[in-house]
């Protein structure tokens, strides 16, 4: 890959981690600039109309060349931009397959005057006859000869065209290669023990609900290349190019539990807490945590994703700075799957044979003939996707108020605010963020759950089960845009809970557009919308700034943790919302 982009500094993007990959991210938005653009009169595809992408005549095409199929999308200009910066756009509705060769073509687009824009001179001249071999763009030519075919063989012909490329998806080798090569030789090595683990704190009779809180380390081992793994590390890298570990090289995972009363009685189901935006373990004892433990009888360990963890803060900042540097973001994000990883061994095989983790007469407080779950918020309704992908132990998984693909949910978050004034200082240019943003996402893939979509569910990683997961939706979220939780359901195969919300609240033609329903229950992957009357999102890239923030109704609602519960436990999603829309009174 080159580049040439450059912050403020005069810094360029550095290409050696985009080399690493075979291919885009599944999760690319396709980005190009076409001035005077109006995409109402052109009749492009906007969010709330996600089945118009798929007409014979859209005026945005995507088309996988092997099979043919048209990809959904919808279209948008960047809402953050003067209009002689601003970029077109195009965002998968669904994530584009692994490995997969797609064409695109721009055609038929109209100025708001309703005149049709014409190609700019340099594709005019490829569309024309053969170039002599002297001209600059002989080469181009001959290369986009290849695209116009596909496009041509697949219904696109020539006519009214603006603009037409190609590109090729990252393989699954890609994206999740240098994680699994982490985890299979870290358990390889541990084989069906538990990692060493130190406990630091206990705390008995915490209040009413939390009968002991235990704090601690668990030592995994650290395939960073710093001792310790500190922020900043990146990956440390054999001959092959793929994760290798330093010689004595550990991580200290610190971890934090919270254990029900009614474990005194009947011992609790192990579960991984996942935290929120660059948060810690210490999220773990918030109040909705504490009574999912205590109504539904679990044990919940958390520990810090680090990455984007509260200790990374600086270092995701310097990632704004030179984008080279968020390599050392995705690197530890990696790492820390497997910190959760080896906790969740820790849960079922050793911590039950500590006095911590036992009553006063030596009865173990955790099940351990229960599967281990996981139930994270937020980012950690991100990251658990992820984890739930490349886990050897992890069945089920609930993802609060999440997501996938950090390129298009940060303009959409009420949270990227304050690092935005960062990204405007060094890198000023609106066009040059879009084109930062999707280079970033590359790396990201490798650590957050739009790399790792298309094996959560179904089609599991090697030396992997198939999952399930239930996805809580929060209608009008502030933080966590629900768009990108709906390309990730379709992604996935959830079905959705209907109905799903009052009739009206949607702005959209077809509510949830590709996302089979069901009604009273389902064994299957699912995502229920929790709507606590907040107004719809913006339909445009940018965050909400109406009404209050519903982000966190979901957890802290007693009919959401039943569903839960009952999800964790048996697999099944029930209706907890009588037959109706599940509405949630702040």
């Amino acid at each position: 890959m080159r580049t040439t982009l450059r912050n403020a500094l005069g810094t360029p993007v550095s290409p050696a981690e985009w080399n690493r990959a075979d291919g885009f991210s599944p999760g690319s938005a396709l980005l190009s600039r076409v001035p005077g653009i109006d995409l109402g009169r052109t009749g492009a595809t906007p969010v709330t109309d996600i089945g118009a992408s798929l007409r014979a005549d859209a005026p945005i095409v995507i088309v996988d060349t092997a099979t043919g199929e048209r990809w959904p999308y919808w279209a948008e200009l960047d809402a953050n931009a003067p209009d002689d910066r601003k970029a077109l756009i195009v965002r998968p509705a669904r994530n584009f397959r692994e490995g997969h060769h797609y064409a695109v073509a721009l055609r038929n687009l109209r100025d708001a005057s309703g005149a049709a824009i014409p190609p700019n001179p340099a594709f005019a001249k490829i569309l024309g006859p053969a170039l002599p071999s002297t001209d600059p763009l002989a080469e181009r030519q001959r290369a986009e000869s290849a695209v116009l075919a596909d496009l041509a063989a697949h219904g696109v012909p020539r006519d009214g065209l603006y603009l037409a490329w190609d590109f090729t998806v990252a393989s699954r080798q890609s994206l999740t290669g240098p994680m699994l090569r982490m985890r299979d030789d870290a358990l390889k090595d541990l084989g069906d023990r538990s990692p060493s683990f130190l406990v630091t704190q206990v705390t008995d009779g915490v209040d009413d609900r939390i009968a002991r809180e235990v704090k601690g380390v668990v030592w995994a081992p650290s395939y960073l290349d710093q001792p310790g793994g500190l922020p900043g590390s990146a990956l440390h890298r054999g001959a092959d190019g793929l994760p290798s570990r330093l010689p004595g090289n550990s991580q200290a995972v610190p971890f934090q539990c919270e254990i029900p009363v009614s474990a005194l009685t009947t011992p609790a189901r192990p579960a991984l807490y996942g935290h929120g935006l660059l948060g810690n373990e210490g999220e773990v004892d918030a109040g909705n945590v504490k009574a999912m433990a205590a109504e539904h009888g679990f044990v919940f360990c958390a520990t810090k994703w680090i990455g984007m963890a509260d200790e990374d803060i600086p270092n995701a900042v310097s990632a704004l700075v030179d984008i080279t540097r968020f390599s050392t973001v995705a690197d530890r994000l990696q790492q820390g799957l497997l910190n959760f990883t080896f906790l969740g061994r820790a849960m079922t095989r050793g911590f039950a044979r500590d006095k911590a983790f036992q009553d006063a007469s030596g009865r173990p407080l955790i099940d351990t003939g229960a599967p281990l779950t996981y139930d994270g918020n937020s980012q950690g309704g991100i990251m658990g996707g992820a984890l739930t992908a490349v886990s050897p132990d992890v069945r089920r998984a609930v993802l609060g108020v999440p997501a996938m693909n950090y390129s298009t949910l940060l303009n959409r978050s009420s949270d990227f605010s304050t690092y935005a004034k960062v990204l405007d200082v060094f890198y000023p240019d609106k066009l040059d963020q879009q084109i930062g943003l999707s280079l970033i996402q590359m790396l990201w893939d490798r650590g957050e759950a739009n790399g790792y979509a298309w094996h959560m569910t179904g089609d599991p990683l090697p030396g992997t089960p198939s999952h399930q997961v239930l996805m809580h939706v929060a209608f009008g979220d502030h933080q966590v845009a629900p768009v990108a939780a709906e390309v990730e359901a379709r992604t996935i195969g959830a079905r959705i809970h209907a109905p799903t919300v009052t009739p009206g609240r949607s702005p959209d033609k077809v509510p949830y557009w590709g996302i089979p329903t069901f009604g009273a229950s389902t064994d299957g992957s699912a995502m229920v919308v929790w709507d606590s009357g907040s107004p719809a999102p913006p339909l445009t890239n940018t965050p909400p700034t109406e009404g209050r923030d519903p982000h966190s109704d979901p957890r802290n609602n007693a009919n959401a943790r039943r569903q839960k519960a009952t999800f964790l436990k048996t697999g099944e999603t029930v209706d907890v919302c009588n037959s109706a829309p599940c509405v949630i009174t702040p």
